[in-house]
């Protein structure tokens, strides 16, 4: 049944979408682009509304996916969630999907390589932890090897501890020991390489400052 266009008005919350009345009743909203396709007095067939309803329903899961990528990038399973949370049909999540990859917006290469750089930045973890983040990010085996391909566990674990470290001035090396790797532990690190790590601090740091420990004798007078 053909239905006449009566009325299109920008909706008061969004001024970026417009209210469709046909004969004289309101019968969905569209973005403004979509609307200015149409005129008052157009007929417009069954069809023709259904395609404009699902064109506006694609329009919409896009902005809100956009919207949730503008805060950092993410995987595309974490947008494929994001949007199915909102109970966004599964043809209309693949629909924006693919038009996000083909954008260049969702791509789980970069995200993998963007999240390992991030963590090695400002949060250094072991690779064992980093591919448990990443395979709970929804990201493929293949991708999660090569974003970490070049990834030196030690240099990583030094990287990691070395701000604690230095506040441990004072400390006894085997308080040391114990509190530096607790925290290489906590990180994902394994033994071997939370012990090579510590000696090197160690090392290093009695190197800057020769009375960085304590010694035996300064310990047995605290106690």
């Amino acid at each position: 049944m053909a239905r006449t266009v009566t009325a299109l008005e920008a909706q008061k919350r969004n001024k970026e979408r417009v209210n469709v009345y046909l004969d004289g009743e309101f019968v969905f909203g569209l973005n403004m682009l979509d609307a200015a396709r149409l005129s008052r007095g157009q007929v417009l067939s069954d069809e023709e509304v259904a395609a404009l309803r699902d064109r506006d329903e694609v329009a919409q899961a896009y902005d809100r996916a956009v919207s949730f990528l503008s805060f950092r990038p993410r995987s595309t399973a974490e947008i494929r969630r994001n949007l199915a949370d909102k109970e966004t049909p599964d043809e209309v999540i693949e629909i924006v999907i693919a038009r996000l990859v083909e954008q260049g917006y969702a791509d789980d290469v970069a995200f993998a390589r963007f999240w390992v750089a991030n963590r090695m930045e400002f949060k250094p973890l072991s690779t064992r932890a980093l591919r448990y983040e990443l395979r709970e990010k929804g990201i493929a085996t293949d991708t999660i090897d090569e974003a970490l391909a070049e990834i030196d566990p030690t240099e990583a674990a030094y990287r990691a501890a070395k701000d604690k470290a230095r506040r441990l001035s004072g400390s006894t090396k085997p308080d040391f020991r114990k509190k530096v790797g607790g925290l290489l532990a906590r990180r994902g690190f394994n033994y071997d390489t939370a012990r090579t790590v510590i000696d090197q601090l160690i090392e290093d740091l009695t190197e800057e400052d020769a009375r960085f420990f304590l010694s035996k004798d300064e310990q047995d007078d605290l106690e």
